[in-house]
This record gives C-alpha cells, structure tokens and sequence, in this order.
C-alpha cells in the first residue's frame, strides 16, 4: 500500500524533498541569525533588531510586490506554452523589481528620518536588502516554476552552510549592527550563486510579458499588504508603544511557528505548478477533490504538531535561551497555539491553490480586510490590555480569517465546476 501511494505521488514527494532541503538552507541561515542574535544580544536589542528588521521587510515588500510568486505562475505557464516567452520572463521581471526597489530607497534616503528616527541609521545599512531580497525571490519563483527544485536546493545548501561561522563572527563582534549586516551579506552571495546556475534568459524587452506579470503581481502584492498588517505589522505596533523588550518574545514564538510552518508551505509549493496545470486543462473536479484531501491530512498533521509544541517548547526555551523562559512567554505560547494550526491549513488553500489557479483575488480581498482589522483591533486592545492586546488580536484575526477563507475557496471552486 505505502509503495503504492509513493508510486502514485512521486514527483510530489520528490519535489517535497528537495525544496524542504532548499528551505532548510535558506530559510535556516536566516533562523540561525535570529536564534545567535537572540542568544548574544540583550532582550531589548534583540527586541530592537526585530523590530528594524520588521520596517525593512515593509520596504522590502514594495520591492517586489508579488513579481516574484507572480513570476513562478507564467514560468509555469510559459513552460507548458510558449518556450520562447519563458526566456524574456528574468529579465522584464528584473527591470520591475530594479525600478520599484530604486524608487524605494531614494524614498528611504530623502523622508526615512521623517519616521524611521532613533533607527534610521541602521535602517541605511539594510537597504541593499530592498533589491537583494526581491532578486532571489524571482530566481526561487523561476527555479520553481520550472520545477528545478534539486538545483535549487543544492545551491542553496552550498551558500548557507559555509556562511554560518561568518554570521557568528559578525554579531559576537558587532551586535547588533553585525546581525544587521549578516543578512545583506548572505542575500547578496545566495543571488549571485543563484544567477549563476540560470542562464536560460534573453536579454530582451517584452511589453507583454511586463504587462502579464505586472497585472497579476499588483493583486498578489496588495495582498502582501494586507498580509503585513495581517501579520508583521503588529511588531511594528508594539516598537511604536515602546513594548520593544516584549517584541523579542514575540518573535521568537513568531519565529518558531514560522519554521515550523515551512513544511506546510512546500508542500504547497510543491503543488502548486500541478494546480496551475490542473485548472489549464479544466479538471476542476479533480482540483476540488485534492484540495479537500490536503486540507483535512494538514489540519490533522498540523494538530498533532501543535502538541508537540505545547510540550517541548517550554524545555528547548529554558536550556537555550534561558532569559526568555519566564511565565509572561509560556502564556503566550498556549495562547497562540491555535493559529499554527489553521495557518498551517491556509497556508496550503490561499499559496497551493488559490494562487496557483489564478484566484489571488480571492486571497486579496481577505487580506486586505482581516489587515485593516487587524491593526484597528490591535491597536484598541494593546490601549485596553496592554502589550496582551496584541496576542488576543492575533488569534481573534487569525484564527476567524482562516477558516473563512478555507472554506469559501473550496464553494467557489465547486461552484465554478
């Protein structure tokens, strides 16, 4: 039976392999800076160098504004279609990118110090990020769509690993500014490493492909907005009421779910080329049916993983980073439990299909409403509660908006049959 089903799913499974590898690689140097900075900076730096971190990511955001994911979608359409468009998707992608993260830091650099201030300094030495970030985005989006995940992943691994004594180096030497400096040194290596292995491209204007990818990309990323003020926002919210000490506890919670969720977004991932084919060709039925199956393996997965957490993290927490082990954390934790749960299941509906058959729309509108809720709430509540007002917001948005979205994604694809 066991050899049966890996018959029946085996490039999914090998896919699987190989970008949880990738991720691993990627994903875990940036985990690893977060966890060395947390070790060997004090609470309120580290709460500081989340909290910068969560501005340039805001900037970063408008940088690429969805061309990336966009980017895998028509790569995965032009794979199937038209060969020779495939080649013009890098550079017109690139020129996007080029001009919006141009536009961005002469921005930072002309106002930043209007609302950045105490932390406009190191906000100048991570605005290489703004273009580096989005530029390996669009080369993961294009190695993925092509469903190149082996090289992918074999270069990403190749970067990251000797990168981890530099990293070390850096913020034992520097702190804080050198945790800083550690991620616009790995983005920039990884990119080039990256650009390396592609060479599949025309050096060649295409208006429609611009235009294609710019239309779609505006959806995805006034979803990303809404997903900020969904999400990171909310580390920006507790810098802007002072609660920068509390900001580190939040993270490292935020930081272990997010890990922890990687899992599930390969795997969505990993489907999403097959969805995109799948809704080509018309086969809804068979979209809707993979959609229900996934659904209820991640939400059961996802549960028992949730106890697994519920469990082990207090004790990871005590033995290595013991001044984070208190009550005010562990509360925290329990609290926040239930959203790694439904976003695990989200994660698969919005990135593995709803994406992936061109319904971004459909994760636009939620986005964009359950944001602005967001920060409204959060910002009643942290007045009404305290630094507390924060976490129940989250769970109330979270859990509220990913269950609707869940299932108002599967009646619409039923209803479209």
């Amino acid at each position: 039976m066991i050899s049966k089903l890996y018959s029946n799913h085996k490039d999914t499974v090998v896919d699987y392999f190989w970008r949880a590898l990738q991720m691993f690689g990627k994903e875990g140097i940036t985990f690893f800076i977060f966890i060395i900075a947390a070790k060997f900076l004090s609470p309120y730096d580290f709460g500081n160098y989340n909290y910068i971190m969560a501005m340039v990511f805001f900037l970063i955001m408008f940088g690429d504004f969805g061309i990336s994911t966009a980017t895998s979608k028509f790569v995965a359409e032009y794979d199937e279609t038209d060969k020779e468009k495939l080649k013009t998707v890098l550079f017109n992608s690139s020129l996007i990118i080029a001009v919006l993260s141009l536009l961005i830091i002469v921005f930072v650099l002309l106002f930043g110090h209007l609302y950045i201030k105490q932390d406009y300094l190191y906000t100048l030495y991570l605005l290489p990020l703004i273009f580096l970030a989005p530029m390996t985005s669009l080369y993961d989006g294009i190695y993925r769509g092509l469903k190149k995940f082996k090289q992918l992943t074999l270069i990403s691994v190749c970067v990251g690993l000797p990168f981890l004594p530099i990293i070390i180096l850096l913020i034992l030497k520097f702190g804080l500014l050198g945790a800083l400096l550690a991620q616009d040194l790995f983005y920039l290596v990884l990119l080039i490493a990256l650009g390396l292995f592609y060479t599949e491209w025309h050096f060649k204007l295409s208006k429609s492909v611009i235009s294609k990818i710019s239309k779609y990309s505006f959806i995805i990323g006034v979803t990303s907005l809404g997903y900020f003020f969904f999400t990171r926002v909310n580390t920006i919210i507790l810098g802007q009421f002072g609660y920068i000490t509390q900001i580190g506890y939040y993270e490292i919670i935020n930081k272990i779910f997010a890990i922890l969720l990687i899992p599930f977004g390969l795997l969505s991932q990993v489907i999403a080329p097959r969805v995109t084919r799948l809704f080509a060709r018309g086969e809804k039925k068979e979209l809707a049916d993979q959609y229900k199956k996934l659904i209820l393996f991640v939400g059961i997965v996802s549960g028992i993983l949730a106890l697994l957490v519920f469990f082990l993290f207090p004790p990871i927490v005590k033995i290595f980073l013991p001044a984070y082990y208190n009550p005010e954390m562990l509360k925290m934790l329990d609290l926040l439990l239930i959203i790694l749960v439904t976003q695990s299941c989200s994660n698969i509906a919005s990135v593995g299909f709803s994406t992936a058959s061109g319904h971004a729309k459909l994760n636009m509108y939620f986005l964009i409403v359950f944001g602005i809720l967001n920060v409204g709430l959060t910002i009643l509540f942290i007045k009404l509660f305290g630094f507390w007002g924060v976490i129940y917001s989250t769970v109330i948005i979270k859990a509220s908006s990913d269950l609707s979205f869940m299932y108002i994604y599967y009646f619409y694809v039923r209803h479209k049959e």
